[in-house]
């Protein structure tokens, strides 16, 4: 009995052995195993991130030549605008309601101004009717008109018409005759700067201005010739800004060929000129 007891107790702690020995060892394959999805997952990492270099590689051909194709013509529409020009028409013309009405922002306003300046033109030009009799004519009008409503709304019985006090104020008279003064002494210096023979160029292009004035003078009178000069300023700049593009590569090419040309004349005829005195050195 004692022997077998003994033997009883043998087998349950080889059994305890062995099952500790069995536990520790699904132990470890479990430690295996994640190991494993591990790599397995970073392999995966790995592969998605090599497909999306080869994508970026395949791309960047692409993106290169869209952004080489773009960036001649975002140049060329910086720089080579006519005389240089870097803001857009609107903010040349000064901005607010006169350029709107220029560039036809309001159909409405630039018909009725552009009518308005053609009728006053077929009145004054065509017609022959003078200005100072329009205006004489037009206050008789106003003024008779005024009078008798003024006088008959008693025996009408109705409410004389309301005329309103009219000042002009001071303020905006001033600032025009600010503006209109600077002007003119920008003028002046330019007109003296231009007597000195110190710019041979500024000279002949103010000559040549001049001259060709004199020729539109002899064709027109100055009312036609302000009435082309409105009608230019509500027609030219909607075209430029509808054709701008087509209109600047054309201008390039033409102020390429002018000072080609005028390269040429310089080199035999201008610079064989002799030139006006140099501005003075300043005194020690």
């Amino acid at each position: 009995m004692a022997e077998h007891h003994e033997e009883s107790l043998m087998e349950k702690i080889s059994e305890k052995i062995h099952g500790h020995g069995s536990s520790s060892s699904s132990d470890s394959d479990n430690e295996k195993e994640k190991e494993r999805e591990k790599e397995k997952e970073r392999e995966r990492e790995k592969e998605k991130e090599k497909e999306k270099e080869k994508e970026k590689s395949s791309e960047s051909p692409s993106s290169l030549k869209s952004k080489g194709s773009e960036s001649p013509s975002s140049l060329k529409s910086k720089f080579n605008r006519l005389f240089g020009r870097e803001k857009p028409v609107h903010k040349v013309l000064g901005g607010g309601k006169p350029a709107d009405i220029f560039l036809w922002r309001n159909k409405k306003i630039s018909a009725g101004t552009l009518g308005g300046a053609t009728a006053a033109w077929v009145l004054f030009e065509l017609l022959e009717y003078h200005l100072l009799t329009l205006v004489c004519h037009s206050l008789i009008l106003a003024l008779a008109v005024l009078f008798l409503w003024s006088n008959a709304s008693t025996f009408i019985h109705k409410i004389p018409p309301h005329i309103p006090e009219i000042h002009i104020p001071e303020d905006p008279v001033l600032q025009f005759a600010s503006a209109l003064r600077n002007e003119l002494n920008r003028g002046f210096a330019v007109l003296r700067e231009i007597a000195s023979g110190r710019d041979l160029k500024k000279f002949l292009s103010i000559i040549a201005g001049l001259w060709v004035l004199s020729i539109v003078g002899n064709w027109c009178n100055f009312l036609t010739l302000f009435y082309i000069a409105f009608v230019l300023l509500h027609t030219v700049p909607v075209f430029y800004e509808k054709y701008e593009d087509q209109v600047d590569s054309f201008a390039e090419k033409a102020l390429h060929e002018i000072k080609k040309q005028y390269a040429v004349f310089d080199a035999k005829v201008l610079s064989k000129i002799p030139r006006g005195p140099l501005k003075d050195k300043k005194k020690d």
